[in-house]
């Protein structure tokens, strides 16, 4: 499955979705850093790639539908810093293979995950 990481997600997690065997790429490794939300949005749609994000602005569905795009999964960890995000991303990545979420929005937290789906 083809992902990308945003820029807002250590390149940690783009190390541990490779290692998963996932082809993923960060935004920050593109040239993609700074860009404003809806030409990463464009991009990525572009390159059909699952979006995995912090940014809670990809977890509305009124703007972002399930079943409108390839997925995004949204990581909404407790605490600020790079444990807590991989964390929640390995606990995701154990739970579920990211081709079970194509074209939701998915948002875990520490807490539990919630999927929408079309």
């Amino acid at each position: 499955m083809r992902v990308k990481v945003d820029e807002d997600l250590p390149s940690a997690a783009v190390r541990l979705l490779r290692a998963r065997g996932y082809n993923a790429e960060g935004v920050v490794d593109e040239g993609m850093g700074g860009w404003k939300d809806p030409a990463v949005w464009q991009a990525i749609q572009a390159e059909q790639r699952f979006l995995i994000t912090a940014d809670k602005g990809f977890g509305d569905i009124r703007r972002y539908p399930p079943g409108t795009h390839p997925g995004i999964l949204l990581l909404r960890p407790d605490e600020d810093g790079i444990r807590p995000v991989v964390e929640l991303l390995d606990y995701l990545l154990t739970a579920y293979n990211l081709s079970k979420l194509s074209a939701t929005v998915t948002v875990v937290t520490p807490r539990g995950i919630r999927i929408r789906r079309a």
